[in-house]
This record gives structure tokens, C-alpha cells and sequence, in this order.
């Protein structure tokens, strides 16, 4: 298990350190909040790279049947940056989105 520690720029002593599990959690979190969407079953449905230059984040889902391929994807990335940034204070890099499935129970039919 892996701590990572970020210690306040402003001279406030003390310092917060994050599990990688904390930072897992909130990836999982963010990317049930996008519609039409799902993660893979078990731990390998995304993976997590703590780098100089910022997290990196690799995740793995199915899309449901009749939402865009594309725009479901953006939305997990913005999601996945905005909650990581907002909830932690790192820096997120880069989102790998891979679509390894699509799942034709959970029909949807966009409407314009």
C-alpha cells in the first residue's frame, strides 16, 4: 500500500497524505456519476500511475446501447479531472478511457 503525501505550499506545518485506495475510490465515484456508463466487475477496471507529472489514470468500461461512444468518454475524463483536482489537490495528467464492451441490456435511445 502506497501513501502519497502533499504538504501545503502556503508554510502551514503539518501534512495530508492520500492512500492510493482514497484516490481509487474517487475515480470509481466519479465515473458513476456519468450516464450510461459502467466499469468493468473487480480491481482491474482502471488503474492508477502516480507520476512527477500528475496522476494517471487508466480505466476500462462498458457503454450502454444507444449513448455516444465518444461523448460518454469526454464526460468520464472531465469527471474523473474535476473530482481527483477538487477532492485531493493533485494534479490529474492524463485519462485513458478504453471501451471494452457495449451493453445491449441496459437499452437507451437518445432523443434530439
Amino acid at each position: 500500500m502506497a501513501l502519497f503525501k502533499r504538504v501545503p505550499p502556503d508554510g502551514h506545518k503539518g501534512k495530508v497524505s492520500y492512500n492510493s485506495g482514497i484516490v481509487g475510490g474517487i475515480v470509481d465515484l466519479a465515473v458513476a456519476e456519468v450516464e450510461g456508463v459502467e466499469m468493468l466487475p473487480g480491481k482491474k477496471s482502471f488503474k492508477l500511475y502516480f507520476e512527477k507529472g500528475g496522476i494517471y489514470a487508466d480505466i476500462a468500461v462498458k457503454v450502454d446501447y444507444g449513448y455516444s461512444v465518444p461523448e460518454v468518454a469526454f464526460k468520464i475524463q472531465q469527471t474523473v479531472k474535476h473530482n481527483v483536482e477538487a477532492m485531493t489537490k493533485y494534479k490529474v495528467a492524463k485519462v485513458d478511457v478504453r471501451v471494452v464492451g457495449v451493453d445491449f441490456l441496459g437499452e437507451h435511445t437518445e432523443q434530439n
